[in-house]
């Protein structure tokens, strides 16, 4: 009975850890405050400006992805693949508003700490994040067709009217 409780608990561990959002929204800013506090010996600088990036990030990725589950049903994330395109609101001007939200975060956790290692979690999360996304598209290509392919060519995937 124990050990199968213990197993259940580990697994219920694993998957919250696994979740993007709660490494980028709660883990990365506990170890990137704490690191920073061990480098500085407890003393650390902030930059208040870099506050209004954090909290922008937190945002958007909260409020893009209630819209985009409203709008096209899914869960979070690709696991739970929506219904349909949502080429509306925040969709219609980037295909990754989410994704952005979380490096927009990052881009804060860097500058309201003035840390090189959240600039360097930035860089590794930028790329990781391009990756996942050319993942979910090929997936959501497959899925809708057509229909994707020209949702694609009028929309960016990561800055309006750039990239």
């Amino acid at each position: 009975m124990r050990e199968k409780m213990s197993r259940t608990v580990g697994r219920r561990l694993r998957r919250w850890f696994q979740s993007t959002s709660k490494r980028t929204f709660i883990i990365y800013p506990i170890g990137i405050i704490a690191f920073e506090l061990g480098l500085h010996r407890g003393a650390i600088h902030v930059q208040p400006l870099g506050a209004i990036l954090l909290v922008w990030g937190y945002l958007q990725y909260r409020l893009t992805g209630t819209y985009r589950t409203r709008r096209g049903g899914g869960g979070p994330g690709i696991d739970v693949p929506p219904n349909a395109i949502v080429a509306q609101g925040p969709y219609r001007y980037v295909r990754n508003p989410m994704y952005l939200g979380h490096l927009i975060f990052m881009l804060g956790l860097a500058i309201t700490f003035s840390s090189l290692a959240a600039a360097l979690l930035l860089l590794v999360h930028v790329v990781w994040f391009q990756r996942r996304v050319l993942d979910d598209e090929a997936r959501l290509e497959a899925r809708f067709g057509a229909p994707y392919l020209a949702y694609k060519a009028r929309v960016k995937r990561w800055i309006p009217g750039l990239v």
